[in-house]
C-alpha cells in the first residue's frame, strides 16, 4: 500500500499539486478538526466509490492511519483504483507535526 507522510502532504498543499484528499472518519471528527478535503466515512466508501478520482493521486486520512488503510483495501477489493494513498499517522501525525 502507497503512503505519504504528513510533511509530504503539506508540500502538495503547499505547492497546489493535483490531487483529491479524502476524510475517513465520521462528521463528527471532521467537524472537530480536518485537514480538508471531501468526508466520506468508512462505512459508506464502497457505496461513494464514484466521487473517488482515478486519473490522479488520492489521499485518505484518518485520525491515525488506521481507517483510511481499511478503506483503501476495501476499494481496490472491489474496484480497479491503483492511486490510492494513505495518510501515514492520520491527523494525530499533523497535529503533532504542526502543532495544532
Amino acid at each position: 500500500m502507497k503512503s505519504i507522510t504528513v510533511t509530504t502532504l503539506k508540500q502538495w498543499i503547499n505547492n497546489k499539486k493535483d490531487f483529491q484528499l479524502i476524510d475517513t472518519r465520521e462528521p463528527y471528527e471532521h467537524e472537530q478538526f480536518n485537514i480538508g478535503g471531501t468526508l466520506i466515512p468508512l462505512g459508506d466508501i464502497t457505496k461513494h466509490f464514484h466521487k473517488i478520482e482515478n486519473e490522479k493521486p488520492v489521499v485518505l486520512y484518518c485520525r491515525a492511519g488506521v481507517r483510511s488503510q481499511i478503506a483503501i483495501q476495501r476499494l481496490q477489493e472491489k474496484f480497479p483504483f491503483k492511486n490510492l494513498i494513505n495518510l501515514t499517522g492520520g491527523t494525530e501525525a499533523w497535529k503533532k507535526e504542526f502543532g495544532i
